[in-house]
């Protein structure tokens, strides 16, 4: 069987989502299909909260079907491959659907089973992840019974979505042993595979004030590849082999690639992720094949900010190619961490292409390099109204389609 579309957008997140809505309030007679096979959609950026004790789990999930903008048709299928030269998505059930221009959006990968032993142990013996809607609850459980011990904190290699989220549990995690006078009796360690504490500098002080204030051990180049659950050992690579680590609770960000079926397409760059432009975010070798969000190639840092931005530039851009013009809008590479350092402040980090601070607001009202309370009441009680009401739905506060290109 096979249908036509306009517009077909693979993957009914953020990015997917609020590029369909885009388009549909510039133009709201567009025919648009979007291909997503899950039956809910969830606000990621909430998942830190959940482990931290500050948002309840359902806060952060509705069904897919009440997000999907009016008009748009949706597939609830997966999509399995794809030919560019015959403007073609093939789904896993067999189905085609034909298109005129094509939004990929299909997210990045968790590849759990890259690290030896940790898919068995995810939920118990003190492993955790908020990176997984049913397993932040059990962060948070962790958190509060833990009273003296050793907790490590991990993360990965780049590229991981939200770069800043190993840190946010990790500090939200020490503010409530802090307040609850256990944090002298636990030890905690972050082992990061990076070299680096945070990639824009700007934001470091801020961030080691706090490893410092809760006597965090830092542990760089030190990437996780096995877990033991039953006797509550971590095995680390290192630049001197591999180094092992008791525990009693672990936080573990898995690594992240690629969805294969991206991968193995005509549309995937060396690395994996959706081969464009990082400015008018248009594939380089198929014009009519835009992408976006956490599951293209451009060097931005994975964010729900990102994806926000990047989405008015996608809707102007792929209507102009559906009226036979090139790109005018223009990307810049920003993206936005607000890092919880503790309950109650937020060092908000917000930035674009090579590090370059981009802040939405005046440093009398927000300075992003200090830890403020003003900017945890964005993350707390305004970004999630932003993201549903606002991103969701197609309008762009403070997110309109810059960068204009002179046409």
């Amino acid at each position: 069987m096979k249908q036509f579309h306009q517009v077909a957008v693979i993957g009914g997140g953020s990015a997917g989502i609020a590029t369909a809505a885009s388009m549909l309030r510039r133009r709201s007679d567009l025919d648009i299909a979007i291909v997503e096979p899950s039956d809910f959609h969830a606000y990621q950026p909430g998942w830190t909260m959940v482990g931290g004790g500050v948002f309840h789990p359902e806060q952060t999930r509705r069904s897919t079907a009440s997000v999907l903008p009016k008009g748009v048709n949706w597939i609830k299928a997966r999509a399995a491959s794809f030919e560019p030269e015959n403007n073609l998505v093939k789904l896993e059930d067999g189905s085609e659907i034909g298109y005129d221009v094509l939004v990929m959006a299909p997210g990045i990968r968790l590849a759990w089973e890259k690290i030896e032993g940790l898919e068995e142990t995810l939920g118990k013996n003190g492993v955790t992840s908020n990176y997984r809607y049913d397993l932040a609850p059990y962060t948070w459980e962790l958190v509060q019974r833990m009273k003296s011990g050793k907790a490590l904190f991990t993360q990965p290699p780049m590229p991981i979505k939200c770069a800043g989220a190993p840190q946010k549990a990790m500090y939200l995690s020490c503010d409530h042993w802090n307040r609850s006078g256990n944090l002298s009796d636990i030890e905690v360690e972050f082992c990061n595979a990076g070299g680096v504490l945070f990639g824009v500098q700007d934001y470091v002080p801020a961030l080691m004030s706090y490893v410092e204030k809760y006597d965090i051990a830092l542990k760089l180049g030190n990437n996780l590849v096995a877990v033991d659950g039953h006797d509550q050992i971590a095995t680390f690579a290192t630049d001197e082999g591999e180094v092992t680590r008791d525990f009693d609770m672990m936080h573990v960000v898995p690594p992240q690639v690629a969805p294969q079926f991206v991968a193995d397409s005509p549309l995937a760059a060396e690395s994996g992720f959706v081969d464009v432009d990082q400015h008018t975010l248009q594939h380089v070798r198929y014009p009519n094949v835009f992408g976006l969000g956490d599951g293209c190639s451009a060097p931005n840092a994975k964010t729900a900010a990102a994806a926000r931005k990047q989405a008015p530039v996608v809707a102007v851009n792929a209507l102009r190619q559906l009226d036979g013009k090139g790109p005018t809008a223009g990307y810049d590479g920003y993206g936005s961490c607000p890092l919880t350092v503790e309950r109650g402040k937020i060092v908000l980090a917000e930035f674009g292409y090579g590090g370059k601070l981009a802040p939405s607001f005046p440093t009398w009202l927000i300075d992003g390099t200090k830890p403020q309370r003003l900017s945890w009441m964005l993350k707390a009680d305004v970004l999630p109204w932003i993201y549903w009401n606002g991103m969701l739905k197609g309008r762009e506060w403070l997110a309109g389609p810059g960068g204009l290109i002179a046409q």
